[in-house]
């Protein structure tokens, strides 16, 4: 068997058309495929573990709600207990690939630990199935890149073809568990790759689309929020509750994410073994699910109800405080899935309490309740994972409901601006370090040399004699000398070796001035609002230590001089910033999808 193998991969790798640009078309065609089908089977995982451990299965919150109260303890802990020692297991595995798909893609080689990631994998199902506030989804995202990346390295991918193909894995994740192929791909292009290029989006979309024929042609496709649309048409009335919405879930949702940090970092300040860590969040979620058991799971059904019953605010903003507390307890107990949905649920019931207020406070205005909660979900999740376009998609394709789609566009974006305005906070560490490395880009492509100008020292005026200018050569080891004339407009240079010269030659220069010996053409000025590229291209050409800085116009006045060393620390400060800004992403215990 092993030969087989061996044969057929030497064979692929010899076909390099097989990894040209047409080709990957057809790989993943497969990969979305394998993607929905490693989703249908965790789903099954799921239910397989609720019969193992409850005798029952069916929705989370259902299976949470059927056990006794001490039932609705004792599950979470035990399942936060496996899903730990599963974690401590694939932590002792010496993987030489990445444990995540985003790091594989965005600044690794593809490559992904397969041990590693089914590992993580029975932990989030261990997690997920035991009444866990965290997306399943990350799960089966991840699952889904594990099968491209192997097909991938089996083929003999190189790198760049290799990543690409785990992005078409991610994407059809996405579209597998969400039902949203379109808003799959360009979730994965827009935080993963950080590209809209046809190139990579293309291949993106087809491994989408092949997902969810798949998951159709299985059975496992249905509509996640059906919703009836009214027939109204927006009006101007209707936009102003839009835009508000949109700016408050902008600031609200940074807050959210930093509760999660928080939690983080209070179970890490216990010191506990992993295993015993997520034991302790899952006591704390028990001890909520026996008042609440439909704080569980992804809070599917919550949701639902959200759309299309009427709550009472207070019902609302209490679903909405548990929901939260729900999510701390798992997720900052180091428990392996998403946020992703949990910022859904939190979405929606922030946007049901906005749209009772506004009803209350304008009781004439004709929207729908339930717009309010979905444009919430669209506008929290756009602000949360800084992907606005996927949200807006996403919801649309979660739905199918038209008359969102013009409310969400208002709000996610302005949700997106909002959140970045106040708070350097995402979902995603990929995300804020893209945008940190954009920021710290412009700064080197904008900084400009005012801010490198230092005083010039060795100036003298055209008028003076040439021994005051021997004189300043003694005092400074220089080897030109700036010369100006009255009102201090910049006249050219003296060479000390034209000076030396001089004195050889002539011995006596005594009725000589500094402005009849000056070189004109030989140093090229730069200018205060020169960018440093443009400068050290300047310093390459004159190879020199230092550059006069001259304003622009016909009367150059002299401003100072730059010096290369000054030129070359601004290059390295930046350049460390943005060294610092890609190792973000390599920190794996924070914000993951």
């Amino acid at each position: 068997m092993n030969d087989v193998l061996s044969a057929t991969r030497d064979r692929l790798k010899r076909w390099e058309w097989l990894s040209a640009s047409p080709a990957m078309l057809l790989w993943a065609v497969v990969v979305g495929v394998l993607g929905a089908l490693a989703t249908v089977l965790f789903h099954q995982g799921i239910f397989l573990v609720q019969r193992l451990c409850t005798g029952g299965s069916g929705s989370i919150s259902g299976v949470i709600g059927s056990l006794p109260w001490y039932g609705r303890i004792v599950f979470p802990v035990l399942g936060g207990v496996v899903a730990g020692l599963l974690l401590q297991w694939a932590a002792k595995i010496k993987a030489g690939s990445n444990s995540d798909y985003m790091e594989a893609v965005a600044i690794g080689d593809g490559r992904l630990s397969i041990r590693q990631g089914l590992l993580r994998s029975l932990s989030s199902l261990s997690s997920v199935a035991s009444g866990g506030s965290i997306g399943r989804e990350g799960a089966m995202v991840h699952l889904a890149s594990l099968c491209a990346s192997a097909i991938g390295r089996f083929a003999y991918f190189d790198t760049a073809r290799l990543r690409l193909l785990v992005a078409c894995g991610a994407a059809a994740g996405v579209a597998a568990a969400y039902g949203s192929p379109i808003a799959g791909a360009l979730f994965i292009a827009e935080i993963v790759l950080g590209t809209m290029a046809i190139q990579s989006v293309g291949p993106l979309l087809i491994a989408a689309a092949a997902s969810h024929i798949t998951m159709r042609w299985t059975g496992h496709y249905h509509l996640t929020y059906p919703v009836a649309d009214s027939g109204a048409a927006l009006s101007v009335d209707h936009v102003l509750p839009f835009v508000a919405l949109g700016l408050v879930s902008g600031a609200a949702a940074p807050q959210f994410l930093r509760l999660l940090d928080l939690a983080r970092k209070g179970f890490r300040s216990l010191k506990l073994p992993l295993s015993l860590r997520l034991g302790l969040g899952g006591l704390f979620l028990g001890g909520l699910l026996v008042f609440m058991p439909k704080m569980a799971g992804n809070g599917y059904s919550v949701i639902v109800s959200l759309l299309h019953d009427p709550w009472a605010w207070q019902a609302v903003a209490l679903v909405l405080v548990c929901k939260v507390a729900a999510t701390m307890f798992t997720v900052g107990s180091g428990a392996v899935g998403g946020v992703f949905t949990p910022t859904i649920f939190v979405g929606a019931a922030f946007g049901s309490l906005f749209g009772q207020a506004v009803l209350l406070v304008w009781p004439g205005l004709a929207i729908s309740p339930h717009l309010f909660t979905l444009v919430g979900m669209g506008a929290f999740l756009g602000a949360a994972t800084g992907a606005p376009l996927m949200a807006i998609l996403m919801i649309f394709e979660m739905t199918l409901s038209y008359q969102v789609v013009v409310p969400l566009m208002l709000a996610c974006v302005l949700a997106y601006f909002m959140s970045r305005t106040i708070a350097e906070v995402a979902m995603y560490n990929v995300t804020l370090a893209r945008e940190r490395d954009i920021v710290l880009r412009r700064r080197l492509r904008n900084t400009q040399l005012a801010e490198l100008v230092r005083p010039a020292q060795t100036v003298i005026p055209t008028t003076a004699p040439l021994k005051d200018a021997a004189q300043m050569f003694l005092e400074y080891p220089v080897k030109y000398l700036y010369v100006v004339n009255e009102g201090n407009v910049f006249q050219g240079v003296i060479a000390q070796q034209d000076l030396t010269s001089m004195l050889l030659v002539q011995g006596d220069v005594q009725e000589t001035k500094a402005g009849d010996v000056l070189r004109l053409d030989f140093v090229k000025p730069l200018h205060p609002d020169m960018g440093l590229d443009e400068a050290q291209d300047q310093f390459v050409k004159f190879q020199g230590e230092r550059l006069p800085v001259v304003s622009r116009g016909d009367e150059a006045v002299l401003l100072g001089v730059v010096y290369k060393s000054s030129l070359l620390e601004k290059y390295s400060a930046l350049k460390k910033s943005l060294d610092q800004s890609g190792e973000a992403l390599l920190d794996t215990s924070s914000r993951k999808s």
